[in-house]
């Protein structure tokens, strides 16, 4: 693994939107140990899963390569997935930069993801898997971490959703 950017990865699980997403979060830069977010309560009868979110190109405290920002081939990375619950109808990924200046930042939007996949291959495309939204760089698709210059560390959030039904009415990108 290349230890040209210095990243560090904390993953945490929670709820989202009722159902569960899991939250895979990416520090570039310098890292300061936070808390997890708090949990949600689920919705009364349903009970909590644990449904895991990893990617084999970087793993918890290690390196993101730099094959996945925008000073490399800026690819998207493979992501698996397992233990989603059994209700799971469809997936839609967001990754995001809170840390952008400004705003939270938009990096991929992919939805419509078929329930069945458990793992998105590296240098996914639009058209490849599910549906592929517009991103901030204004583009359908990934677009990797790329901080501004002298910005300081930032964090993207790669969050999972398994939802109840599919999405198949939503308009995608551009």
């Amino acid at each position: 693994m290349s230890s040209e950017m210095t990243t560090r990865c904390k993953r945490y699980v929670r709820p989202a939107l009722g159902l569960l997403s899991l939250l895979m979060l990416a520090v570039l830069g310098a890292c300061t140990a936070q808390p997890p977010p708090p949990t949600p309560v689920p919705p009364a009868g349903q009970e909590p899963v644990a449904f895991k979110l990893e990617s084999p190109a970087f793993a918890e405290g290690a390196t993101i390569p730099k094959r996945y920002t925008c000073e490399g081939a800026d690819v998207s990375p493979e992501l698996r997935w397992r233990d989603a619950p059994t209700q799971t109808r469809s997936f839609a990924l967001i990754v995001d930069d809170p840390d952008a200046p400004g705003r939270t930042f938009t990096h991929w939007v992919l939805f419509d993801i078929p329930a069945d996949r458990t793992s998105l291959p590296e240098g996914v495309q639009p058209g490849d898997v599910g549906v592929a939204g517009r991103n901030d760089f204004g583009k359908t698709g990934y677009g990797g971490p790329c901080p501004p210059p002298g910005d300081g560390p930032h964090r993207y959030f790669f969050t999972l959703y398994a939802l109840a039904a599919e999405t198949r009415n939503l308009k995608h990108g551009p």
